[in-house]
C-alpha cells in the first residue's frame, strides 16, 4: 500500500519541448538569429553549455515568433518574459528547467547591454528584462529514495543475468564512486592501467570537468576496486579499443557515451528492475549516504573526498539521505 501510494505521489516526468529545427530556425526574425549567433561565437562556451544555450535560446525566440509576433528583442518586457516562464510551466517544465531557460536568455541579454549597445540606437537604452523578477516557483518534489546497497546487489545481478556489462559498468561507477553523469563518461581507458599502491583500495582518476564556470571545476575521483572490477570486465568484453570506458555504438562506430544515455538507462532499464522511479541525479547522494551510514566514514571526509565539496554545508543540504531513525528514538529514552 505504502508504495503503491508513493508511486501516485511521483511527478509526471516534463515532456521535452519540440526541438526548433533549422527550418523553423530560418523562420525566426533575422536580427534575433544574428543576435544569438554573434553571442555564441563572442564567448568560449564548453560544448555542453553551447548546446543548452543554443536550444535555450531557438525555444526563446520560436515562442517570441509564434507567441509575440516576431516582437524585436528591445520591445520586450519584463512581462513579455513572465508570460514565457508560465509558457513552460505549463507544458510541465520543472523550475530548474524554466532557471536554465531563462538563464541562457539573461546571458544574451547582458551581452547586448555590455557589448551591442554602444553600437546600435536601437539597444542604447535596453535592459536585462530578465532581472527582477519574481522567483520562479519551485516545483513540487517528493522525497528521494535513497537506492541502497541491497538495491545496488539487486540491479547488478539482473544486469549480470541480461549479461549487460556496460551497465554493470555505468552502475558500479555511480554507486561507489559517486561522480554524476556528465563526469562519468569523462573517465578515460587509461585508468585501467594505473597501479594500485599496497594497501589503497582505490586509484586516483585523471582530471575530469565538473560543474562550474568556465570549463568547469577541476576534480579527480577515487575509483575503488569493485567499480575497477566491473570497468575491467566491459573493457574485456566490448571487444575493441577506445579513449574512453563508457562508450556506445552508432553507426557501426565506437563513440564517447553521450549524458543522455544514463537517463535511458535509469528509466527504461534500472526503474523496472526496482520498480520504482530512478533517475542518475539519485546516485551521488545515495553513495554518499551509503559511506556515511552503513561504512560509517566521517562526514568532513566523505564531503571532501566523495562529494568534492568545499563546504560540508553543501554535501548535508543536499547529499545526505539519512533519517536518523535509531538516533531520534534514543533522543526520549
Amino acid at each position: 500500500m505504502a508504495k503503491e501510494i508513493k508511486k501516485n505521489m511521483i511527478r509526471p516526468r516534463a515532456k521535452k519541448l519540440p526541438e526548433v529545427t533549422d527550418e523553423m530556425w530560418s523562420q525566426v526574425d533575422e536580427e534575433h538569429r544574428n543576435l544569438t549567433q554573434e553571442f555564441l561565437d563572442a564567448h568560449s562556451f564548453r560544448d555542453k553549455t553551447r548546446k543548452q544555450y543554443t536550444s535555450s535560446l531557438r525555444q526563446f525566440f520560436w515562442w517570441v515568433h509564434n507567441s509575440l509576433n516576431g516582437k524585436k528583442l528591445y520591445k520586450i518586457t519584463k512581462r513579455d518574459f513572465i508570460r514565457y516562464q508560465s509558457f513552460l510551466k505549463n507544458r510541465g517544465m520543472s523550475s530548474s528547467g524554466i532557471a536554465l531557460k531563462k538563464a541562457g536568455v539573461s546571458s544574451l541579454n547582458n551581452y547586448i547591454e555590455n557589448v551591442v549597445a554602444e553600437d546600435d540606437d536601437n539597444y542604447k537604452t535596453f535592459r536585462n528584462f530578465t532581472r527582477g523578477l519574481p522567483a520562479i516557483p519551485k516545483t513540487v518534489t517528493y522525497e528521494k529514495v535513497k537506492i541502497t546497497y541491497e538495491d545496488y546487489q539487486t540491479m547488478m545481478n539482473a544486469l549480470e543475468e541480461d549479461e549487460n556489462y556496460l551497465g554493470m559498468a555505468w552502475l558500479a561507477t555511480a554507486f561507489n564512486v559517486g561522480a554524476r553523469r556528465a563526469e562519468i563518461i569523462q573517465f578515460k581507458t587509461e585508468i585501467l592501467d594505473y597501479p594500485i599502491p599496497d594497501g589503497q583500495p582505490y586509484v586516483l582518476s585523471h582530471k575530469v570537468f565538473g560543474k562550474g564556470s568556465g570549463e568547469g571545476k577541476v576534480l579527480e575521483y577515487m575509483i575503488n576496486t569493485e567499480t575497477l572490477r566491473y570497468l575491467k570486465l566491459w573493457h574485456e568484453k566490448r571487444g575493441y579499443d577506445h579513449e574512453y570506458l563508457f562508450t556506445t555504438t552508432y553507426g557501426g562506430q565506437p563513440k564517447q557515451m553521450s549524458e543522455t544515455w544514463a537517463d535511458y538507462f535509469c528509466s527504461d532499464v534500472l526503474s523496472d528492475i526496482l520498480g520504482r522511479r530512478i533517475n542518475p541525479h539519485l546516485f551521488k547522494a545515495s553513495c554518499i549516504t551509503y559511506l556515511l551510514e552503513v561504512k560509517k566514514i566521517k562526514i568532513e571526509l566523505v564531503s571532501k573526498y566523495i562529494a568534492q565539496h568545499e563546504d560540508v554545508s553543501t554535501t548535508i543540504k543536499h547529499y545526505d539521505l539519512r533519517d536518523f531513525k535509531e538516533e531520534k528514538n534514543q533522543i526520549f529514552m
